[in-house]
């Protein structure tokens, strides 16, 4: 039989597409990366204060429990100053890819309103995780007379200008709620800045002041030995601590006061939903972790956990707070005058 050359030819173009196609398939699927599993490298913590505060410490306990419940380290690195600004700028600025995040405090709502950074962090970082809220206390020495806030506001109102209070920076938290409180009592009271709270305390103890606003942690151990006596916390309800329990709150005496500062864990923006999504479980599994919440009760802070969009409402909520806070209390044009 004779074979027709046409149709042979025909043929052999058809087998030569086929051949072709199915190398160019293959080609395609080797040169096709591989999706990749993270995280695949440890992850860097940008803590924005110095080695052994209270943000450094936090996060190197969740350095601790990084490998079991990520399966990478984290690697901390500190880059203090400007009230918490070099760090947060740094972290802004990092690629939204995971693998870097930071710690982050009330404090980073505080300095865009200022007008003292170069981002407005509440819309440049997002919030992964909350892991406690550190209230405000009114503290006195435990020799004072004062028994309760209605005796001490008697007193400044009677004997106006003898009391101080000592707080740890011009429009830091501790210092807005000190403002608070003498404009929601009606009383004036001098501010005395200091460096840090172990300052703030020693002036107490020293009768430099009369009355101090610091954290659970600075007070604990002085309300142990007798030394200090707590009158108020910026609280809605009081404190579950056994050392704080019988302390009324602020507003339990009449005085609509609820300050708290915050630390958290915080991201730039635009990360990708599914690295959000698993490095916000983990760290709620770090933060959740028996020996992580041991180690806060520790150093005297309280598990208050929020995942990222009750963290994200509570950062909205806040900066609408101090807003309004910095400005009524005078706090802002303070700021800006030493500026000047």
């Amino acid at each position: 039989m004779r074979k027709n050359p046409f149709l042979l030819l025909v043929c052999l173009l058809l087998i030569s597409i086929m051949i072709g196609g199915c190398t160019s398939m293959q080609s395609l699927t080797v040169i096709t990366p591989k999706i990749e599993t993270y995280p695949n490298k440890p992850i860097t913590v940008i803590v924005p204060y110095s080695i052994g505060g209270t943000g450094d410490i936090l996060a190197r306990m969740l350095e601790k429990s990084s490998l079991k419940y990520l399966g990478q380290t984290l690697t901390v690195i500190n880059k203090p100053g400007g009230t918490g600004t070099l760090g947060w700028n740094e972290l802004t600025k990092s690629d939204p890819d995971g693998y870097t995040i930071g710690m982050a405090s009330g404090e980073l709502l505080l300095n865009p309103l200022y007008g003292s950074t170069k981002y407005n962090y509440k819309t440049s970082l997002d919030p992964l995780a909350q892991i406690t809220s550190i209230p405000m206390l009114l503290a006195i020495q435990a020799n004072q007379p004062w028994r309760n806030m209605n005796e001490l506001i008697q007193y400044a109102k009677q004997n106006p200008g003898k009391l101080k209070f000592s707080h740890v920076g011009i429009g830091s938290l501790n210092h807005i709620a000190g403002q608070a409180f003498a404009q929601s009592a009606g009383i004036k009271i001098e501010q005395v800045p200091f460096l840090g709270g172990a300052d703030a305390v020693t002036a107490l103890l020293g009768g430099h002041v009369q009355i101090a606003i610091i954290g659970p942690s600075l007070a604990k151990e002085y309300v142990k030995s007798g030394t200090i006596r707590v009158l108020a916390t910026a609280t809605d309800q009081r404190l579950t601590d056994p050392v704080f329990a019988n302390v009324p709150t602020f507003k339990e005496q009449g005085l609509n006061i609820v300050f708290s500062n915050w630390w958290a864990i915080a991201a730039p923006k635009d990360l990708p939903v599914e690295i959000k999504a698993k490095l916000s479980k983990s760290l709620e599994n770090m933060i959740s972790d028996p020996e992580f919440k041991k180690g806060l009760e520790n150093i005297g802070l309280q598990y208050e956990y929020l995942g990222p969009e009750e963290s994200q409402a509570h950062w909205l909520n806040d900066s609408q707070e101090l807003t309004k806070s910095v400005q009524e209390t005078g706090i802002v044009d303070l700021i800006k005058a030493q500026k000047q």
